[in-house]
């Protein structure tokens, strides 16, 4: 693996996470999901979406298929509730669910690498960042809502690239869909690792972390490993 200079990293259950009590808002609050069911059906519609997109087959997006199986699971399934449940999920003012120790942990990485984010979004994801206190530990914000093309095509991915004049190999995106982060990012020549928080890929052989410590040790262990590259040609 090349040296890697620059991080870009997804935002959605990578950097922050949903505010489930504002997008499940139209559900009666005793029927809302605990987090548990949550990551369940988060690791179920990952699976089954990474397979219709990697065929190239999507019908519905991501947040349509969560939703249809949640409602599924309450006996609720109506069209109207699940398309305000994908309204309130797509806006990006409630992703503002922040985990301790989250700007300390991109202080700490961002003393060896750039930072960027790159975000499937409404166009005010910096906004949010802002609003979370983080907005400032990254040196560009690029937001598909701003840019006309969501990840995985690899416009979105180039445009970041050349906001921070920087080379695909030398660069690793950090997301948590496989079909959308991974795999777009590698087609763009970049590196890649999963941000894996619901455990989704933990059966799976791709290059992931569970939290922003992992991803630290993670780095440790791929910058050890290209010394110890560099040791063995000397």
């Amino acid at each position: 693996m090349a040296k890697c200079r620059y991080i870009f990293f997804d935002v959605g259950n990578t950097l922050l996470f949903p505010n489930r009590a504002r997008i499940l808002a139209p559900l009666p609050e005793n029927r809302h999901p605990t987090l548990e069911t949550w990551q369940a059906l988060e690791r179920r519609t990952k699976k089954e979406f990474d397979q219709v997109l990697m065929a190239g087959k999507v019908d519905h997006d991501f947040w349509w298929t969560f939703h249809t199986y949640l409602l599924q699971g309450l006996n609720a399934l109506e069209d109207s509730m699940r398309d305000a449940l994908i309204v309130n999920t797509q806006n990006s003012a409630n992703w503002d669910q922040i985990l301790p120790g989250t700007r300390d942990a991109l202080e700490r990485v961002r003393k060896e690498y750039a930072l960027a984010v790159i975000s499937n979004a409404d166009g005010r994801i910096d906004a949010v960042l802002r609003r979370c206190g983080i907005v400032d530990c990254f040196a560009s914000i690029t937001d598909s809502g701003n840019v006309g093309h969501e990840k995985p095509h690899p416009a979105i991915f180039e445009a970041a690239l050349r906001e921070m004049k920087a080379e695909p190999g030398e660069s690793l995106y950090v997301g948590d869909v496989y079909s959308v982060d991974y795999v777009g990012a590698r087609r763009a020549g970049m590196q890649a690792v999963l941000f894996d928080v619901a455990g989704a890929y933990r059966e799976q052989e791709f290059a992931r972390v569970e939290s922003l410590a992992g991803l630290e040790n993670w780095l440790q262990q791929q910058l050890r490993a290209t010394t110890d590259e560099v040791g063995r040609h000397v």
